[in-house]
């Protein structure tokens, strides 16, 4: 670390201090899948749903994120890899501030993956795929992307002509082929709940 950079995270109030504030344990929800498979949809019902039950919870999807804090930043390997690495360094500080914090991410390699668990740490990170077949996605195909991929508008395309990994060990899979979109976010809800909640 340079001499001129003296970090003060001890000198704030503890993360500690701030769950009990809000009254619950912060972690981070990663949802991994392909492009179309249901994990910002997911995303956005359970945060109305965290957030109806008195849970203060923040999302982190990949079209915002990639407009702001990572829009200099393109899709090969390399990119990729510090886009996620940034989300993950901006997730770790709203889990440090007390904040449950929803990811929404492709994220296609176990790789990539790694890097955003290693920052956030096993005990706060909640590894969710959602695992949607690429066919069912490309019949949904919400941005027209899968189209423009195939008609070689889009290069580096995950699924298509870049490699989509399958999460290993992930802690919950959703299959949202087979199961409503309420079902997919109860199926969450139900996991995570638990783990989030002050005893």
């Amino acid at each position: 670390m340079a001499d001129n950079i003296h970090p003060i995270f001890d000198q704030l109030i503890s993360r500690e201090e701030k769950e009990s504030f809000l009254n619950q344990h912060s972690r981070m929800i990663w949802l991994t899948g392909l492009s179309g498979s249901g994990k910002s949809t997911i995303a956005k019902g359970l945060e109305k749903e965290l957030f109806k039950r008195g849970f203060f919870v923040q999302v982190l999807d990949g079209d915002n994120i990639r407009t702001g804090i990572c829009n200099n930043l393109g899709f090969s390997e390399e990119d990729r890899s510090e886009n996620i690495r940034r989300i993950a360094e901006a997730a770790k500080l709203f889990i440090e501030a007390g904040v449950i914090t929803i990811c929404s991410f492709v994220s296609p390699t176990q790789k990539i993956r790694r890097i955003a668990q290693d920052i956030i740490g096993d005990k706060d990170h909640i590894g969710v795929f959602v695992d949607t077949p690429i066919e069912v996605c490309e019949q949904r195909d919400v941005k027209g992307l899968y189209k423009k991929a195939r008609a070689g508008e889009i290069k580096n395309f995950t699924g298509i002509d870049a490699p989509f990994e399958i999460p290993a060990n992930p802690n919950l899979i959703v299959k949202t082929a087979n199961q409503s979109i309420e079902d997919s976010v109860n199926q969450v809800l139900a996991f995570v709940l638990p783990q989030i909640t002050k005893k």
